[in-house]
C-alpha cells in the first residue's frame, strides 16, 4: 500500500493547483491513500467548507488540521459532521470536532490520527497521552496508523516518532513548512519524518511575501501578511507499507 502525505495548504492558489494536478499525480505514482494538511488553505486561517470540500473533491482522503484550523467559525458544523475533517485530538474535548477518524482503504481499516505539540505552541493536552488514549480505545478495530503531528518542535516530532516506534505504522510531522532531509524507518517499522513542507508558494517566506516578514524582523513593527506572489508546489512523502508485517519498506520525500 502506497500512501502519500502532503505538508500544509498554505494559500487558496494551492487548493486550485492541487484540484488540477493532484489525482494525475495519484495515478502516476499509485497512491492509495492521502493524508493532506489544510489548516492553513484560508491563507493563515482555516479552510471554509467550500475549500475542504474541493480537497477532498481534488483527491485527498482525509484532511489534518493544526493551531489555525478551528478559526474560521463556519467550519466548525463540518468539524462536527464529517468524518475526514479532523482536528488535533489534544484540543479541548468541547472544542468541535475529533482528532481521529477510521477509514476504508484497500479493504484495510486506516486510523488517521491528528495532535498538535506543546512547545512554543499553544498550551494543550499531552499530545503523547492523547495518542495513547485513542491507540487505546480503538484497539483491534484498525489495522494501519498514520499521525500527523502538527508541531514548531523539530525535537518534540522526532520524540514522537521514537514514542510510538512500532505502535503507529506512519509518523510524519507538518506546521513548519519546509521539508525537512530525516525521512526514514525507525527500528521498528515505523515510517517517519520530522516535516513534509507545504503546498503553496515557493517564493516568498513560508508561503507569505517576503517583503512582509522582513519589514518586520527589520523594524519588529506589526505588518499584515501578505500572501506571496509566485510558482505553487505541493511538497509530500509517500510511505510504501508492507500490507503483511504492518511495516513501513520505504519512504520517499516528494514535490510536484
Amino acid at each position: 500500500m502506497r500512501i502519500l502525505t502532503l505538508g500544509d495548504v498554505t494559500d487558496p492558489r494551492a487548493i486550485d493547483y492541487l484540484a488540477a494536478h493532484l489525482w494525475a499525480f495519484r495515478k502516476d505514482k499509485k497512491i492509495d491513500f492521502t493524508v493532506l494538511n489544510a489548516e492553513n488553505a484560508g491563507f493563515i486561517v482555516g479552510p471554509s467548507p467550500e475549500d475542504a470540500v474541493r480537497l477532498l473533491d481534488a483527491g485527498a482522503d482525509v484532511l489534518t488540521g493544526g493551531n489555525h484550523t478551528l478559526q474560521k467559525k463556519s467550519l466548525h458544523a463540518m468539524l462536527d459532521s464529517d468524518a475526514r475533517l479532523l482536528r488535533p485530538a489534544n484540543y479541548p474535548a468541547e472544542v468541535p470536532g475529533v482528532g481521529y477518524t477510521i477509514l476504508p482503504a484497500n479493504g484495510y481499516r486506516m486510523l488517521v490520527m491528528n495532535a498538535i505539540g506543546r512547545v512554543e505552541m499553544e498550551p494543550m493536552d499531552c499530545p503523547f497521552r492523547a495518542v495513547d488514549r485513542i491507540l487505546a480505545r480503538e484497539e483491534g478495530n484498525y489495522d494501519f496508523s498514520i499521525l500527523d503531528f502538527h508541531a514548531e518542535a523539530t525535537g518534540e516530532k522526532v520524540g514522537m516518532g521514537r514514542y510510538l516506534d512500532g505502535r503507529v505504522s506512519i509518523v510524519f510531522g507538518t506546521h513548519t513548512h519546509v521539508p525537512t532531509a530525516d525521512e526514514q524507518i525507525l527500528p521498528h517499522g515505523t515510517g517517519y519524518i520530522t516535516d513534509v513542507g507545504m503546498c503553496g508558494i515557493r517564493e516568498g517566506v513560508l508561503g507569505i511575501s517576503a517583503e512582509t516578514i522582513l519589514q518586520r524582523f527589520l523594524t519588529r513593527l506589526p505588518e499584515r501578511h501578505q500572501p506571496a506572489d509566485g510558482e505553487v508546489r505541493a511538497q509530500g512523502a509517500i510511505f510504501t507499507l508492507d500490507e503483511g508485517s504492518g511495516r513501513v519498506t520505504a519512504v520517499e520525500r516528494v514535490t510536484f
